[in-house]
């Protein structure tokens, strides 16, 4: 029953900005980091961004520092992902995932425990 649901996605030109929403079904996502990744057909699922449940420190992906906001709200468990500053190369499926660990763990994919449907998010030149 418990599920991350992403919404916000869509089609936008580059230099546009959006915001991406991850629902929490249910109060299991209580206590949880929560993090971003993102994956265009053909690569590999890249670390976006997260936010530790301890004491709400950020990680940005390199290629994203400066442009994406991670933030959540800790009465819903709701998380968002702003999104400024688009390029083409931003285009892919959004994932969110929630994760039971803390600090520099949280750039890395197996340190997650539940994840998104995904949500494509694409950049027009």
């Amino acid at each position: 029953q418990a599920r991350l649901v992403e919404s916000g996605g869509g089609l936008v030109q580059s230099g546009d900005s959006l915001r991406l929403t991850c629902l929490a079904s249910a109060q299991n996502f209580i206590n949880r980091s929560r993090g971003w990744f993102r994956q265009d057909p053909g690569k590999e699922r890249e670390f976006v961004a997260s936010i530790d449940w301890g004491d709400d420190t950020t990680y940005y992906g390199d290629s994203v520092k400066g442009r994406f906001t991670i933030s959540r709200d800790s009465t819903t468990n709701t998380v968002y992902l702003q999104m400024t500053s688009l390029r083409p190369e931003d285009t892919a499926v959004y994932y969110c995932a929630a994760s039971t660990n803390r600090g520099s763990s949280l750039t890395r994919a197996n340190s997650y425990d539940y994840w998104g449907r995904g949500a494509q998010v694409t950049v027009s030149s």
